[in-house]
């Protein structure tokens, strides 16, 4: 297993600011696998088809300060700023330790924590993670453990700061407590297809979040012969907001599939979640 590189600046009592990750440029993005669907039987991702590890302990490491107005928490799934790792971001305002044992529940994936980092700005404490897979030694490529990656992040965070659960769609699912309203789909569901040069366009998704949203997305765009070059997923409290890098046979999407694939989303993410078998 890969020597984990912790560059905490806080030896001295204080965090660095945050500058942002930034990304290589575009000369890297044909470097970059396709994410990898599983087979069809295995795609439909949901709460109970996860086995999402836990934290073995409250460990004081995983504690923040606590301020009176609960923070929304956040937490990105960055697959574009680095050609080589998955960058992880958490945050919750000022709240978050060191996530210690989150580190570790993520090894108990089957991942690597090559280097982790902590910086501040006015939104709070950042704490930043690049992982790859144990396997392999590279990036993860795998939309269902991308998801089990963010379920175990979410279920952990719920753990040690239970007023977060509140604030999470998964918060029905994992936490004490679940949201006090649920998003209305048809207002949170928005969609955008933009051109980013010759070989790929740019699908900008916001919807309501839930267990396997990410999996099913990638899963409805693979479904019109889209494929997913790249991306990042974020959870914003109730909300998911994801950017695609995506073509069609190695060119950008034309109008035409655009809209094809705006349509297509449009209606999964807006259909009824109740199982065919309760009809």
């Amino acid at each position: 297993m890969a020597e984990m590189a912790v560059t905490v600046a806080a030896a001295a009592g204080t965090l660095r600011p945050c500058t942002g990750v930034s990304a290589r440029g575009a000369a890297v993005l044909g470097r970059w696998r396709p994410l990898a669907l599983a087979t069809p039987a295995k795609l439909r991702l949901s709460s109970s088809a996860v086995r999402v590890p836990r934290a073995t302990s409250p460990a004081a490491v995983e504690d923040g300060s606590n301020t009176d107005t609960d923070p929304i928490p956040k937490v990105i799934i960055d697959q574009d700023s680095d050609p080589d790792a998955t960058i992880v971001e958490v945050t919750l305002g000022d709240r978050l330790g060191d996530l210690v044992d989150t580190m570790s529940a993520l090894k108990n994936l089957g991942l690597n924590v090559v280097k982790a980092s902590v910086c501040l700005d006015s939104t709070g404490k950042h704490n930043k993670f690049s992982i790859t897979k144990s396997s392999t030694g590279r990036k993860i490529d795998d939309p269902e453990l991308l998801e089990a990656v963010r379920l175990t992040i979410i279920n952990n965070m719920i753990q040690y700061h239970p007023e977060s659960s509140s604030q999470l769609a998964m918060g029905a699912t994992f936490g004490p407590e679940a949201p006090a309203e649920q998003v209305d789909v048809d207002i949170a569901t928005h969609l955008d297809i933009y051109d980013d040069g010759p070989e790929r366009s740019l699908l900008v998704v916001e919807a309501a979040d839930r267990p396997g949203l990410l999996v099913d997305l990638v899963k409805a765009i693979s479904d019109t012969n889209v494929t997913v070059q790249s991306g990042e997923f974020d959870t914003e409290g109730l909300l998911a907001k994801a950017k695609f890098h995506v073509s069609y046979r190695g060119r950008a999407l034309s109008k035409t599939l655009q809209q094809v694939l705006s349509n297509s989303l449009r209606y999964f993410l807006r259909r009824p979640t109740t199982e065919d078998a309760s009809f």
